[in-house]
Parts: structure tokens; sequence; C-alpha cells
């Protein structure tokens, strides 16, 4: 089948590669000549593990290439996507203009059947308007689909190849019979394409990612308590995760969400109730715990050091908003950078993917370290924010030599506190007594 993918972000580019992976002749559309140039010479514009090997043999092989031209590359497609951005605008609710400006152009260039696909995360009714929007200059044959993607940053290229599930918004049995060959051969094991109106499948998306949020705030409440009783929240947290009703992902506790979707979901169905007359309370005060968690360990620093942090340098292990990507979009981690440089401390930090991204935001207001360890010489502190496998197991004797001070400051409760407290640390993490 002839796919076309408009848009090579990581949606884009992830979706029109793992379609190339099964057969399909795949052409992606990007506006952004740079970023066309270097994904037709073989070089990925996105970390992401398992993505580029799949990507260079499907170029190889002739069944994926990229354009800058909207006409040619959807040529003779069957399906086409819109893997565009949907940012939050000012009020909050998903930006659409990319998205119905592609829309409109595709209305114009149009001349037989096809099915387009809205790939973004969009806001309920998006389908309509893209409907709309390409009626506007074509009068002929065309459905407008829904199929929301449940991508996890760190694991997308399996997410995409074994889908728990594959959400399809559609009244048209013509639409339908194309995404049921299209997904085919992605549910050979028996998981569900599951086929529903256009609304329900936009609303899907984001509850789902709504309460994935929501379980994340909760345990980061639970963990708040924890601190305030005398509880572990990993004990609760095995406590409540081993009840089938409940499962146990999810719920580790930490210094916030952050990344491209629960942040911009969340907000978005938000303004989505409110528009309708309905206040989400929940989602407000995931919201809210969320803003505070990413500061959490803050005041646990500052109290250490006296209320003074003025002068003090830290190294700070993980720059991305989770381990295994390079997205720092809401990362807990340049919410501590910024109250550090306020505070008029100084900061080494390391990520094994996403120091270049910071330091494109940053300068040389951060030291940006060449490994783990060298972020280490000559600080006050370690503070961790991303739970790299690498910072799991460290060689804590290295960590000794190099800080000023034996304190380690965890956002992401990585190390077993009695194991850290024989080695004589004063450890604070998330939820638990501290090591002093």
């Amino acid at each position: 089948m002839k796919i076309a993918v408009v848009g090579t972000g990581y949606v884009g580019l992830v979706t029109g590669t793992c379609f190339a992976e099964t057969g399909n002749y795949v052409t992606c559309i990007d506006i952004d000549h740079r970023k066309v140039e270097k994904l037709s010479n073989g070089q990925i514009t996105i970390y992401e593990p398992g993505l580029e090997k799949i990507f260079l043999r499907n170029l190889k092989e002739g069944r994926l290439d990229f354009t800058t031209d909207l006409a040619s590359g959807i040529k003779d497609a069957a399906i086409i996507f819109l893997a565009l951005p949907t940012p939050p605008g000012e009020d909050g609710s998903a930006d659409l203009k990319y998205v119905l400006g592609v829309a409109r152009d595709l209305g114009k260039i149009l001349t037989d059947y096809v099915v387009v696909v809205d790939k973004s995360t969009v806001p309920v009714g998006t389908a309509e308007k893209v409907h709309a929007a390409i009626s506007e200059n074509y009068n002929g044959p065309f459905d407008v689909v829904s199929n929301p993607e449940f991508l996890r940053e760190g694991v997308a290229v399996d997410d995409f190849m074994k889908p728990d599930r594959v959400v399809v918004g559609t009244r048209s049995e013509r639409a339908r019979k194309s995404m049921t060959e299209l997904y085919a051969p992605f549910v050979r094991s028996g998981n569900p394409v599951i086929f529903m109106d256009e609304r329900s499948a936009e609303l899907t998306k984001y509850a789902a990612n709504s309460f994935l949020a929501t379980k994340i705030s909760f345990m980061n409440e639970v963990a708040q308590l924890c601190e305030r009783l005398g509880a572990d929240v990993d004990m609760v947290r095995r406590g409540i995760g081993s009840d089938d009703r409940i499962g146990k992902r999810f719920l580790f506790p930490g210094i916030g969400y952050g990344g491209s979707c629960f942040p911009k979901d969340v907000q978005a169905l938000v303004k989505s109730s409110g528009e309708v007359g309905y206040e989400f309370k929940i989602l407000e005060a995931v919201m809210d715990v969320n803003e505070r968690q990413k500061l959490h360990l803050i005041p646990k620093v500052s109290q250490y050091f006296g209320g003074e942090l003025a002068g003090k340098h830290f190294a700070l292990w993980g720059l991305a908003f989770k381990p295994n990507t390079d997205d720092i979009r809401e990362a807990p981690a340049l919410y501590m950078i910024d109250a550090l440089l306020e505070a008029g401390a100084t900061v080494s930090a390391f990520d094994p993917e996403a120091m270049a991204n910071v330091k494109a935001l940053y300068g040389d207001r951060v030291k940006f370290a060449e490994n783990q360890y060298d972020a280490l010489e000559s600080a006050d502190a370690l503070l961790i924010a991303t739970e790299w496998n690498e910072f799991r197991t460290p060689d804590f004797m290295r960590i000794v030599k190099s800080l000023k001070n034996k304190a380690i400051f965890d956002g992401r409760n990585l190390f077993d506190v009695d194991a850290v407290k024989e080695l004589g640390f004063h450890y604070e993490s998330i939820g638990r007594a501290p090591s002093k």
C-alpha cells in the first residue's frame, strides 16, 4: 500500500518508518528542507532506541522516502496520515493551525478517494474540522479518520510494531476496510483494532494520558504523606500495585511527569471540559500537584545547606524528562536548574542523550560534563532527575572522592536507602525516610 505521512517529528517519523517495515511504500513530507535533506541522506533526526536500524534499512530498500512537496508526496497514496504539531495555545487548548492548514492544502490537490488520518493528538471534534477544511476546495470522495497514537518515548518502535490495541475512529465502511488492511500485520497475535466513532477516538487519547498522569500525581501525593507520617512509599507502592484492579505501572513516585504528551494533553482536556461547561476538578488537581512536585527536592537541598544555596555548585544527573529519549519538553530537570541558578548556585550536568538540547537553551550558564563522574568534580552535592539505567549502580567510591559533601538528593528513588546509609551518605529521595 502507498502511504503518505505529513510531518516528520517524533510521531511522524516513527509512524512512517514502522509502516515501511511491514512492506508499505511510505513518503514522509515536511516543510523543513534541512530536515528532509538529512533524512534523505540517512541521518535520523530524533533519538529513539531501535528506530535508526529499521529507518536505514527501509530507506536503502526504497520503501521510505522524504520530500518537501505535498503534491508529489501524496501522489497515489491510499492513506494520508497527518502527524503535525498541536502545541498548546495561549488558552491551553491544542492549536490546530498546522493540521487545518495542511487539510486546506490537501483540498486543493486531491483528485481521487483517499483516507485522511488524524494521527496527531487533537481535541474532540477535530475530524469534523479537518473534513470541512478539505471540503473548502475539494468536493470529491474522501474520509477523515481519527487514529490516535499511544507511543511511549524510549520504546516507541515496540509500541508501534506490537500495539496493545489500535484505536480507529470512523463511521465509514470504506475507510474501515483500508485501516483494517493496513494494521493487519501489527495485530496478528490477536490484540484488537477497536473501531468507534471519530469523537470517541479523539477523546480516548486524552482520557488515556490523563488517567496515567493522574496515577503519577496520586503516587506523588502519597509520597508526600509518607514523608510526613514516616511510611515508605516503595512499600505502599508494592502493596497497592499487586492489586489487579490498580496495576503496577505508573505508580513510581518522583519529581513529576514531563514530555510532549502528558502536560499538554491534561491541560487540553481540562480546557475542552471547560468549553462545554464542565469543571474537571481531578485533572486540575493533577496539574497542580505535578507543577509543585518538579521542585520537591529543592527545599530539601536548601535545608541541608542551612538555607543558603548562593555560591554552591551542584552536579545534576539526568536532563531528559525520562530515560531513553533526548526529549526535554517540560522536563523536571529544567525547573530544578532554573531554581538553582536563581538562588545563585551553579550546575554541572550530564545526560546520555539530552545535553545538546539543554545547551541550546542555557548556553554557558550550565556546565556540561563528558560523563556522569566528571559532573561531580568539586560539586557540593549530587542531584538526580532522570532514571537512566547507567545511574542505577554507580561507583559510589568515585562519588565520594569527587563530591565536597557526601550528599545525594534523588528525584527518582534509584538507590536503596539502607545501602546508601551504610556508605555514610546523606541521602534524600521521594516518599522515603532520609538517611543521615
